[in-house]
C-alpha cells in the first residue's frame, strides 16, 4: 500500500510536521503491526524526527547552515549553474527517509517525537512524500 503526500514549504530549512498524515495512513491500511516507510522524493528534501516546537524549528536550520553554509563554495554550482550545493549536502546528511514501526495500529514514536519533511532548497518547493506500509 502506497500513498503520496504533497507539502508546500518555504526555502532554507522550512519544515512541516506530517505525523498525523502518517498516523492516518497506518490506520487506513488496516494493518495492526509492521512499519511504515516515509520517503522524501528529490535530492534537496529530507525526512527526520524532531520535537516539532518553535525553538527547534529555528535551531535546526541554523545549525544545519553551520554544517553546510549557504554562501560557501560548492563545486555543484559549476555543474548546473545554480546556488543550492549546500541544500544537497544538508539533505544527504539528514537523509531521504525513515522507517517507523507500529503496533496495534499505532506509531511507536516517543512522546515528543514528530515526523517532519524538511526543504533545504534555496527556493520554496512542493515536496512529495511517499508512504509505504512494510
Amino acid at each position: 500500500m502506497i500513498k503520496i503526500l504533497h507539502v508546500n514549504l518555504d526555502a532554507h530549512g522550512d519544515m512541516a510536521d506530517i505525523t498525523d498524515e502518517v498516523r492516518k495512513f497506518v490506520k487506513e491500511s488496516g494493518k495492526r503491526e509492521g512499519a511504515v516507510l516515509v520517503f522524501a522524493k528529490g535530492s534537496t528534501g529530507a525526512i527526520t524526527t524532531i520535537e516539532y516546537e518553535p525553538g527547534l524549528k529555528k535551531d535546526f536550520p541554523r545549525i544545519m547552515d553551520k554544517i553546510a553554509p549557504y554562501g560557501d563554495h560548492y563545486e555543484h554550482h559549476k555543474t548546473w549553474g545554480d546556488d543550492n550545493g549546500s541544500s544537497h549536502v544538508k539533505a544527504a546528511i539528514v537523509g531521504p527517509s525513515i522507517v517507523v514501526p507500529f503496533k496495534d495500529g499505532e506509531l511507536l514514536l516517543g512522546m515528543w517525537q514528530q515526523i517532519v519533511i524538511v526543504n533545504f532548497d534555496t527556493r520554496p518547493r512542493r515536496r512529495e512524500v511517499i508512504l509505504q506500509i512494510l
